[in-house]
């Protein structure tokens, strides 16, 4: 199917939830709904579920407008941060519900209910009801639930957010492979911008209500077009550098100039933004030393993430492995200025990295596929 919102916004008195915005997510895939908390992902998806009615715009479906239509008279599944289950309806059961409603045959019900619950890891819970479950199995049991009734369009609000790590990184695979097998339209919203290139497709850049992007995830995430994507899509967040362009280099505070021949912009005022994976402990060729110290160094899974205390403002550099440094030790830090993205003084994006180099390597660390395309 075919969802488009067509100039929807969205308003209640004076408080604006969604600015008008136009997003057509690519039928049969998945579209990721990426942003903070309040950056208005959850107000869309009510949106495009029927539960509430844009003030402004139309949402169409396959070309016919179905804004006014309620969320009973349309074939969506949905599930929320607080999931929902039947308490009085066994697991089974519960996720047994839209077949029966379906009528599908006692022994598909069976099938695809057992198989679901495997990939979910609840199988051992299908006889229980769901006030015997911990959180994060209602979770996965609503999360069952919808994928069952396999409308063509299915909405999910960050549906993995009650889980523990682990879980949360099995369950990304499978649904991954799940949304691959299936046809429907898959919205899935999130706050971390690692699950988005691990799911791939698409993504959508939300902030503050506003739709900032949207296009293929590898491309939103290499090609930011402006600086507030690049906050919102960047985890740790990309190090943002006050400098000054001009005759093919750009001054950094403490005098360090980085030469850029091949930038086509203005000269002026810009924001230089490196990714943290983009900085190196040992020099390359044409790259550039900033001197720092240890500022903190704190590990995440097998990587070290490191603040360096620099002339160019706090830098953090995520480093593989475990590393042993001291705190107030002296640090040098390296960076390449093919490495480096600028933005003007408007926060509009004017010069990307023509090989993104490390970032390929984070894209195809966490499994997604990249993609051809621009970015809206």
């Amino acid at each position: 199917m075919q969802l488009s919102l067509d100039g929807i916004a969205q308003q209640v008195g004076s408080q604006a939830y969604l600015y008008p915005m136009t997003l057509a997510p690519v039928p049969g895939a998945v579209t990721i709904l990426l942003g903070t908390t309040q950056a208005g992902k959850t107000s869309l998806m009510r949106v495009m579920a029927g539960l509430d009615r844009p003030t402004a715009g139309r949402v169409l479906v396959d070309g016919i407008d179905v804004t006014g239509v309620p969320v009973r008279e349309r074939n969506v599944s949905m599930v929320y941060q607080q999931f929902i289950n039947y308490p009085s309806l066994t697991v089974f059961d519960n996720i047994a519900s839209p077949l029966r409603l379906r009528r599908d045959s006692r022994d598909e019900i069976a099938a695809r209910v057992r198989a679901l619950a495997g990939r979910l890891h609840i199988e051992h819970l299908l006889d229980r009801y769901p006030s015997e479950l911990s959180g994060g199995q209602q979770q996965r049991v609503a999360l069952a639930r919808a994928l069952a009734k396999n409308a063509p369009l299915m909405l999910l609000d960050e549906p993995l957010v009650n889980l523990d790590y682990k879980l949360r990184e099995e369950l990304r695979e499978e649904l991954t492979h799940l949304f691959a097998q299936g046809d429907a339209t898959v919205i899935y919203a999130t706050t971390e911008p690692a699950e988005a290139l691990l799911l791939g497709g698409h993504t959508a850049v939300l902030d503050a209500g506003e739709l900032l992007q949207y296009g293929p995830t590898p491309e939103v995430f290499h090609y930011p077009a402006s600086l507030r994507v690049a906050r919102a899509f960047s985890d740790p967040p990309m190090n943002l550098i006050e400098g000054r362009l001009a005759a093919g280099r750009v001054t950094l505070p403490g005098n360090i100039v980085v030469p850029l021949p091949d930038v086509q912009a203005p000269d002026g005022a810009v924001t230089v933004g490196v990714r943290a994976a983009a900085l190196r402990l040992r020099p390359a060729p044409g790259s550039i030393e900033v001197p720092g110290k240890v500022a903190l160094a704190e590990l995440s899974g097998s990587d070290t993430f490191v603040h360096a205390d620099t002339p160019a403002g706090n830098l953090v550099a995520q480093f593989a492995g475990v590393l042993d440094l001291r705190l107030g030790a002296p640090l040098a830090l390296h960076l390449e200025p093919g490495q480096l993205y600028l933005f003007d003084a408007a926060g509009d994006r004017i010069h990307a990295p023509r090989r993104p180099g490390a970032l390929v390597d984070v894209v195809a660390d966490v499994g997604a596929t990249p993609a051809t395309g621009s970015g809206a």
